[in-house]
Order: structure tokens, then C-alpha cells, then sequence
């Protein structure tokens, strides 16, 4: 996000810029893992307070509001299904939308500075972009509703013990948050993104449900390169070609 003028706000050429840029991910094999970031020392302050103001003073249309706010879910929807992995590198606010563009990633990685708001109740909103349904999901109902009710501001230490945040990153975040997406370059990415798309449903899926696609995946997966060569280097005593390791400059507070 590209706007550090006004906190890389959502404006609606950066909303049209998000569907773009999701849909261009979402189809290009080549990108193997995503990471989220705010320019200029803030990670996006949500909603764009200027153009609520600018329609505010239009003559309300129920309905063009609501078209509005469902083209947006079509390409956050995308983002939050997208079959790779997805890191938002947080420093500085989250606030609002911006908390709800955070939450659409697998993991929150943040700067010491960061901070978090569900900010709607400020302004007389519900939330929205998703957080009513993802935030709860991520720390549970109660403390989701402290988020909601009281809009108060949960600084980085508390995020992490609310496991709001993955990890706490000192120094420069992007670099870390790139080297920390690197970890995925040699990862089975459609093994990552068929499992992701199973495990987002979980909450609403019968445990059954859950087995039979567990089932799927055990037959459907092994007739992967990527699994043929897992076998072949393990019976020639190679090293696996994904092994997952935190990299030593990475320091959780």
C-alpha cells in the first residue's frame, strides 16, 4: 500500500488497485507466497475518512453503499482464500479496515510500534471488510468483543499474548517479513494452498465433512511432483527439498 500521505487509507483507487493486484497473485504461478505492507511507517488507517464526509454530504443511496462495500468482499474474499501463503508485515497503525486487511493474511508479523484498532465503534460503524467474522475466529469471541465495544487500541505486546500477531520482529520489518516469506519459496505451494482452503472452512464444517476431505487430499496429493521427489530423496538419503527454519535475526518480544 502506497499512499503514506494518508496513512494508506483505502481510497477507491487503491480498492480498485487491491482487486487488481489480488486477481494478478491469485493467477500467476510464478508467485509462491504474498506478503501485505504499508508504506511510510503505517500499515493502512482503514477506511477513508475524507470520502465518508464527501458521500456523506451526497444524497444517500442505501443501495449504492451496499454494491459498494460487495465489491470490495469479492476481491478480499480472494485474498483471504488465496491458495499461497499471505503475510502482513504490521508497524506502525492498523486501524479499522486496515485491522481487517491484516486479518485476511495466515500470519501478522509486526514491528514493535505497531498497533491495532477495530476503530468502526469511533465512528458510529459496524465493522466491516470481514473482521466480525474473521477476528473472533483468530482470538476468540470475547476478547474479539473488547476489540469491538471498547475501539481501543492493543499495542503489539498484546497482540502477540492475544495471538493477534504471529511473531514480533525487531529492526527493519519488511526485510524481515520477505526473509521470513522466503522460508516458503521451496514449499509445496498447491499442498499449502489445498490444505488452506480446507482449514478456513473448519469452523463451519462438520467434523465429517473435515474427514472426507482429509480423505481427498490423501488420495488426490501423492501423485504431486512435489511428493514423488519428497520419497526420492528420502530413500536416496537426501536432504528434504522443504524443510522449515526461523531464521536466527528474527527476535519475538
Amino acid at each position: 500500500m502506497n499512499r503514506p500521505d494518508q496513512r494508506n487509507a483505502l481510497s477507491m483507487e487503491m480498492r480498485e488497485a487491491f482487486a487488481n493486484a489480488v486477481e494478478e497473485v491469485r493467477s500467476n504461478p510464478e508467485i509462491k507466497v504474498v506478503v501485505l505492507y504499508g508504506r511510510g511507517g503505517h500499515f493502512c488507517a482503514g477506511g477513508d475518512i475524507k470520502l465518508m464526509i464527501e458521500q456523506q454530504s451526497e444524497k444517500a443511496n442505501v443501495f449504492s453503499a451496499r454494491q459498494k462495500m460487495r465489491d470490495m468482499h469479492r476481491w478480499f474474499d480472494e485474498l483471504v482464500d488465496l491458495e499461497k501463503p499471505v503475510i502482513a508485515a504490521v508497524e506502525g497503525g492498523a486501524f479499522g479496515a486496515g485491522l481487517s486487511l491484516a486479518l485476511s493474511a495466515d500470519y501478522i508479523v509486526a514491528s514493535p510500534d505497531a498497533a491495532f484498532c477495530c476503530a468502526f465503534t469511533r465512528m458510529g460503524l459496524a465493522p466491516d471488510l470481514g473482521s466480525m467474522y474473521l477476528l473472533p475466529r483468530l482470538i476468540g469471541l470475547s476478547k474479539a468483543k473488547d476489540m469491538v465495544f471498547t475501539a481501543r487500541v492493543v499495542k503489539a505486546a498484546e497482540a502477540l499474548s492475544l495471538g493477534l500477531v504471529n511473531h514480533i520482529f525487531q529492526g527493519d520489518l519488511l526485510a524481515n517479513a520477505i526473509s521470513f516469506a522466503e522460508g516458503f519459496h521451496s514449499a509445496p505451494t498447491q499442498t499449502i494452498g489445498v490444505v488452506k482452503a480446507i482449514m478456513n472452512r473448519a469452523f463451519e464444517s462438520e467434523r465429517r465433512t473435515v474427514y472426507e476431505q482429509e480423505a481427498m487430499l490423501r488420495a488426490m496429493l501423492p501423485s504431486t511432483d512435489f511428493h514423488r521427489e519428497a520419497l526420492r530423496r528420502f530413500s536416496s538419503k537426501e536432504s528434504p527439498q522443504y524443510t522449515w527454519s526461523e531464521r536466527s535475526e528474527f527476535c519475538d518480544t
